[in-house]
């Protein structure tokens, strides 16, 4: 098993930033791919950054150029700085891992998640 809890969500003005940042625990030594997706108000949970154990990364189109992941190995930890925010960045954000590597496309579902955190932006 594999805890993920996520922190530093929040309210911000648009063009703002925030830094997410998640902590896991538990049989780590199986992770390969972490994760970061959202879920707005009435849509689908949408994969926003990736990054496997040896540091590829993936990006949604809309906050390639906004956004980046990193990940701290030693810290068992994943980081998503988000720049120049958007009011339709609006949403909870979750942090999720998975020993697939495939699961950095958004295609497959990451099996471990945390409960989330909320980042608002107001316009």
């Amino acid at each position: 098993q594999v805890q993920l809890v996520e922190s530093g969500g929040g309210l911000v003005q648009a063009g703002g930033s925030l830094r997410l940042s998640c902590a896991a625990s538990g049989s780590i030594f199986s992770i390969n791919a972490m994760s970061w997706y959202r879920q707005a108000p009435g849509k689908q949970r949408e994969l926003v950054a990736a990054i496997a154990s040896g540091g590829s990364t993936n990006y949604a189109d809309s906050v390639k150029g906004r956004f980046t992941i990193s990940r701290d190995n030693a810290k068992n930890a994943v980081y998503l700085q988000m720049n120049s925010l958007k009011p339709e960045d609006t949403a909870v954000y979750y942090c999720a891992a998975d020993d697939l590597i495939a699961t950095m496309t958004g295609q497959i579902y990451p099996h471990y998640w945390g409960k989330g955190t909320l980042v608002t932006v107001s316009s």
